[in-house]
């Protein structure tokens, strides 16, 4: 699933125009320029019926759009949703937005990075 979640953003015009190929699960590479995105995969677990699993696993990924702006973090959230919520196909059932957030990372006033953080629930093969 990671691997196909982190295609389709890089498949993005809209995404890669902004962050060109700077999506990275777990962190942001020290040293590298912002605007960026990580992704974090939350809560991945198998689906079930009473018969036993469905063929179907059902993950929460989390994903920071990091920006020097406010306004930057928003543009790069609003392109990482028209992409992802409501997506289907490539081994996706389903990715629906669940929820944002708009955050200022801690610290001084100085240099820190403005994110707003997107989770995403899937449901792909697996």
């Amino acid at each position: 699933m990671e691997e196909a979640l982190r295609a389709l953003l890089l498949a993005s015009g809209g995404v890669t125009a902004l962050v060109g190929r700077r999506v990275n699960f777990g962190r942001h590479p020290q040293g590298e320029p912002l605007p960026a995105l990580v992704l974090t995969t939350v809560s991945d677990r198998e689906g079930l019926t009473l018969t036993g699993p469905d063929g179907l696993q059902r993950a929460r990924v989390q994903i920071d759009c990091y920006a020097e702006s406010y306004g930057a973090a928003k543009q790069l959230s609003r392109a990482v949703r028209a992409v992802l919520h409501g997506h289907s196909g490539g081994g996706f059932q389903g990715v629906f937005l669940d929820g944002a957030r708009d955050l200022r990372e801690p610290g001084d006033d100085t240099g820190r990075p403005y994110r707003v953080s997107l989770d995403f629930l899937t449901i792909y093969s697996a």
